[in-house]
């Protein structure tokens, strides 16, 4: 199954009785791992989830090591590739490895695929690499 693939199945799990717009995201470790997040909504919408969050979120709640991830697919039902939220364009510029593959999607198989750095450029940082 490809990462398009998985992320298609992780779009299935969301919970989206308000919007009705199913968003799903798969990450690869480097050992083949994948990890899904899906969005999940509730009736006060500052309480609601984008699966970006929710994957990566998940990802190190579950204990794995956010230095594997090699890249996260996120797919929607979108006229073109979906684009992240500012919020989990911050998340991934955080916890994502500055050479992971961000790849969007949506459900005719248009993608496009960039860095954490194309997708969120002067990204709100509080220390240095060596703090970290």
């Amino acid at each position: 199954m490809n990462d398009l693939e998985h992320a298609k199945k992780a779009r299935l799990r969301a919970y989206t009785p308000y919007s009705h717009f199913k968003v799903g995201a798969a990450i690869r470790l480097k050992d083949g791992t994948m990890v899904y997040g899906s969005n999940i909504e509730n009736a006060a919408f500052g309480l609601s989830n984008c699966a970006e969050r929710s994957a990566v979120f998940s990802l190190i709640s579950q204990g794995y090591d956010p230095k594997d991830i090699i890249q996260i697919t996120i797919i929607a039902d979108s006229n073109g590739p979906v684009s992240p939220c500012g919020s989990c364009r911050q998340v991934l510029h955080e916890l994502l490895p500055k050479d992971a593959k961000v790849i969007l999607g949506n459900l005719k198989g248009e993608t496009k695929t960039m860095t954490t750095d194309e997708l969120l450029p002067y990204a709100f940082e509080t220390f240095d690499e060596d703090n970290t």
